[in-house]
């Protein structure tokens, strides 16, 4: 391997952290140690998908996203966990702190994987796979996860290298510099970042079969076939990313959604609109936490049925920006009547975009803005100090009703 970093090179690396939520529940309960575990949706039921699954068990072939009840049969002897989603989020934020020891230069990618950037750290911590390695064993030691390293002179090489290379080694380090990533181009290309299987599909009938096929296809003939996405993938392949690490990645925000899958089918109108108030009460609620109002309302839906997809995405724009719930709702129900086709719906959800600071609004002349605003408001206090159920709207105490098992969980996850 040649020389690395070269001169000039920046030195980015993607931490990713091992079957994270396995790791952690195993670091909490050292009894498993030895045993294949697994985390899933509802050990009591026997229902839910495998959101993670420890090196124990994917020897038996379990893989993350598969049914429980299929996962139990290839690994009968499996223990399974219902996710904490507070504590994998606060044993990620405990990791970042890890890192940021290293540097500043810090950008979290997801809950288990994060980029940093120590080209001006080396100097002072040593080469970058020392670097690596301190990480590791500090990481490991402090929360009981083992972390795999990709490292090279941009993110999307970073990433590649650990995918590819560092989750399959002993050692879980591998740099990539990109004078050698010819090393990539020999795999095939369902292994390019952001190349899924449907996208696969279509690159292998175009005879595109290796990541080193796509980085020579020109791009002009993959933006005929994707638009700017054909040029995405061709730079991915050709490991060109100057997108710098940036720890403020995702401040700015543009807009505030939330989406819900729902526990059954909801065929009517009626139960429906309960999912759309509730989705619209919590978008609200956070944005007025953020200090912030919008003015476009997008409401989305889903079938069940993913081989053959229905549903729609569409957005409306508010005369005026508003953080009132009843606004929210009203306009998420009138898209809803307007473009839904009756077949029923798995997932629903809804988002405030275009926002603003809220220390300004309209004042109507025939409302009453500033009497609603103070009343969502203290409803808002009085569900963070006695938490989210103290206050429900009746409709919500229905079968059709979500709010009540909603706060039980983080991201759609028990806590």
């Amino acid at each position: 391997m040649t020389a690395f970093p070269e001169q000039g090179k920046r030195v980015i690396m993607l931490a990713d952290c091992q079957s994270f939520y396995a790791s952690v529940e195993k670091a909490a309960h050292p009894q498993y140690r030895d045993k294949p575990v697994v985390v899933a949706g509802d050990p009591a039921r026997r229902s839910g998908i495998i959101l993670a699954a420890c090196p124990l068990a994917k020897a038996h072939g379990v893989t993350t996203a598969e049914r429980l009840g299929e996962a139990l049969r290839k690994c009968p002897e499996a223990v399974v966990i219902r996710p904490r989603m507070e504590e994998y989020i606060k044993v990620s934020m405990q990791i970042t702190a890890i890192l940021q020891t290293y540097t500043d230069l810090v950008e979290p990618f997801s809950i288990d994987e994060q980029y940093l950037d120590v080209t001006g750290s080396l100097h002072l911590f040593g080469t970058p796979v020392e670097i690596a390695r301190d990480i590791q064993q500090k990481v490991l030691q402090e929360t009981g996860v083992w972390t795999r390293v990709g490292i090279s002179e941009n993110k999307v090489l970073a990433k590649m290298a650990c995918d590819n290379f560092a989750k399959k080694n002993r050692e879980g380090i591998y740099e990539l510099p990109k004078s050698e990533i010819a090393d990539l181009w020999e795999l095939p290309v369902s292994k390019t970042y952001l190349i899924g299987s449907r996208m696969t599909r279509h690159l292998n009938r175009m005879g595109i079969l290796t990541v080193g096929d796509l980085a020579r296809t020109p791009p002009a003939r993959l933006r005929a076939r994707w638009g700017i996405n054909g040029e995405v993938i061709w730079r991915v392949a050709n490991g060109i990313d100057p997108s710098p690490v940036t720890p403020q990645t995702h401040e700015g925000q543009k807009a505030v959604g939330h989406q819900m899958t729902l526990p059954r089918d909801y065929a009517t109108a009626e139960e429906i609109k309960v999912v759309l108030l509730e989705l619209s009460e919590l978008v609200c609620q956070r944005c007025r936490a953020k200090g912030c109002q919008g003015q476009v309302v997008s409401v989305g839906c889903q079938g069940a049925d993913y081989d053959h997809p229905s549903g729609f995405y569409r957005q409306m724009k508010l005369a005026d920006p508003t953080q009132l719930t009843d606004t929210v709702y009203e306009t998420a129900q009138l898209l809803f009547r307007k473009h839904w086709d009756g077949l029923p719906v798995r997932k629903v959800g809804v988002t405030l975009g275009d926002l603003v600071p809220d220390d300004q609004y309209q004042l109507l002349m025939f409302g009453d803005e500033e009497r609603k605003i103070a009343l969502e408001r203290t409803t808002d206090t009085i569900r963070q100090r006695f938490g989210s159920t103290a206050i429900m709207r009746a409709v919500s105490a229905t079968p059709a009703g979500q709010a009540k098992d909603r706060s039980h969980k983080i991201g759609g996850h028990y806590k």
